[in-house]
């Protein structure tokens, strides 16, 4: 059986830089891994709409399971978010202080291309350690991040300065280190491309606005990469190219 091939479909097969199309996809493929493995989709959808809602049970899993593999002194984190603002942390030890509440407002979570770190207030407290509250408060904010970032493996040395009864975690260093810090498409790093403006606490969760910075030759590339894809489907479809 012969089938006869339509000359338009053999000139716009021949035209097509396979090369280019390899070399791109390839640029593309870590991408499309890291992007697929941090965000599902309904995260990808309050990420593009600016508003990212962390709720208390996704947190307090993520810190649980951190805990977990940590294997510390700290046995339990827990937060409770309030509509008046407050977070409240309950955490019980195996040494000195066996249970510790602390309750306080969450005043500033930033992540920009130059800084990244969050702000807690202390109001109230029942131990006074310093270090204790600085790291319990480290893997509150990592796990804030983690629902953007997805896994951040750090170490017990995570920058945190206590200035009267302000807590600042510095999580730059650890989301650079992370799988959207180390990956890039046409040299920007993915961690570049998604800002985190400021943190609400409400009901039930903590409210993120979130910013999406794609450059113009990104998102100029991946329009060409889908549309070549497109096309060459397009094309040994026999329905011809895509305009």
């Amino acid at each position: 059986m012969v089938i006869d091939i339509p000359a338009q479909f053999i000139e716009q097969v021949q035209n097509i830089d396979w090369g280019e199309l390899r070399a791109a996809v390839q640029d593309y493929a870590p991408v499309l891994t890291v992007l697929r493995d941090t965000w599902d989709r309904e995260t990808l959808a309050q990420i593009a709409d600016g508003h990212l809602f962390v709720r208390d049970a996704v947190l307090n899993d993520a810190i649980a399971a951190r805990l977990a593999a940590e294997d510390g002194s700290v046995r339990s984190i827990r937060l409770t978010s309030h509509g008046n603002g407050r977070l409240d942390i309950s955490c019980t030890t195996s040494k000195k202080y066996k249970n510790i509440e602390l309750s306080g407002i969450l005043e500033e979570m930033v992540h920009t291309g130059d800084a990244s770190y969050a702000v807690y207030r202390v109001q109230k407290k029942s131990v006074p350690n310093h270090g204790l509250v600085s790291w319990i408060f480290s893997r509150v904010s990592l796990s804030m991040v983690e629902r953007m970032a997805g896994r951040l493996d750090v170490s017990d040395a995570l920058p945190v300065a206590i200035r009267g009864n302000r807590v600042t975690v510095d999580f730059h260093a650890a989301l650079a280190a992370s799988r959207l810090g180390t990956t890039e498409f046409r040299g920007h790093r993915l961690m570049d491309m998604i800002e985190i403006e400021r943190a609400e606490v409400r009901e039930g969760g903590v409210m993120l606005d979130t910013k999406l910075h794609v450059p113009d030759d990104v998102r100029d590339g991946l329009r060409a990469i889908l549309r070549s894809k497109t096309d060459a489907a397009a094309n040994a479809a026999g329905e011809g190219g895509v305009p």
